[in-house]
């Protein structure tokens, strides 16, 4: 693959992700948001217990690490009970919020407040009084899961860092899904085992999770992950489209407003997280790697360490391409 085509790739797994959601979304009127979220954490828990067969953690440490990194993913799927309230593309841009604000709060340079004023002005904007105002829960709900999307992001890298094979994310979607699936069983009932339910349940789990996954993998061989943050902040943009699509939402010119201030928040945030050229030592490896990687990804920050691209040895420049 050429390294000019993988920008599709990453923009394939965004449309991906949200045609997937929108596929989700019209699974509401048989089994309900948390019904949906029981479907796609629980066959993904299948799936991923059958690719890696984990063994149980250990120690201590190791447990706690998984139920935080399963709590997290059964937080991040709040967006479905957001959507109940709000078009798709309003919902992706609030999530979006979560990982921005953790990339901000990790920065100590005065050129990051624009972002966040940006940030701030796209949730003040689609909460504004007339025909673009978003109901309060759905905004609600969307946030908290970004702020799970942050948690997320914060605990893969850990647990990257104590395996190179996806074992601890298998058996934090298994947790995910026991905390989900009596929602829905719940709230669906028998209507989780039909037939049709079931395909597009396993749609859902395939386009929303699995294809997106595979398709930022491919692309981060050939482009550096800054550049996958950058063209992933368009994500907002994507779900719109999904949502207007295959579900006929359709935004007011406020909402697109908002939505264009997070996106621009979201890419002034990855573009500011600039590389440190390493020093005569040859120093700066993880902090260096660790800037590398884009504040909003959904793939990046579940690759175990030992699939994430690796940087040359020696003197990098300030834009490392990486092998």
């Amino acid at each position: 693959m050429r390294e000019s085509t993988a920008p599709l790739l990453v923009l394939g797994s965004m449309l991906s992700v949200h045609f997937g959601l929108a596929a989700g979304k019209q699974l509401f009127g048989s089994v309900g948001p948390m019904g949906v979220v029981a479907l796609r954490l629980g066959l993904a828990a299948l799936l991923l217990l059958l690719l890696h067969r984990p063994a149980l953690p250990r120690t201590r440490a190791d447990a706690l690490l998984v139920l935080g990194l399963g709590t997290a993913v059964a937080g991040m799927n709040l967006v479905y009970p957001a959507l109940r309230y709000l078009p798709l593309g309003t919902a992706s841009a609030l999530q979006l919020i979560g990982p921005v604000t953790l990339a901000l709060l990790s920065s100590r340079r005065t050129a990051d407040l624009a972002p966040a004023v940006l940030a701030g002005l796209g949730v003040w904007l689609f909460h504004l009084p007339g025909e673009g105002r978003s109901p309060l829960p759905g905004v609600l709900l969307a946030l908290a899961s970004g702020a799970s999307m942050a948690g997320y992001l914060l605990l893969s890298r850990r647990a990257g860092a104590r395996s190179a094979d996806g074992a601890p994310l298998a058996l934090a979607v298994a947790w995910s899904a026991v905390l989900t699936v009596p929602f829905g069983a719940a709230e669906s009932g028998t209507a989780l085992l039909e037939a049709r339910t079931l395909a597009i349940g396993a749609l859902v789990a395939v386009f929303a999770t699995a294809l997106p996954y595979s398709l930022e993998l491919a692309a981060l061989r050939h482009i550096p992950p800054r550049t996958v943050g950058v063209l992933q902040s368009l994500e907002p943009v994507c779900a719109g489209l999904a949502g207007a699509v295959l579900l006929s939402e359709h935004l007011a010119a406020v909402q697109w407003l908002a939505l264009g201030c997070v996106v621009a928040a979201s890419a002034g945030t990855v573009v500011g997280a600039r590389v440190r050229r390493p020093g005569t030592g040859g120093g700066g490896g993880e902090a260096e790697a660790e800037s590398r990687r884009p504040v909003n990804g959904r793939a990046l920050g579940a690759i175990p360490a030992g699939r994430r691209r690796k940087t040359p040895a020696g003197p990098a420049p300030a834009e490392p391409h990486g092998g």
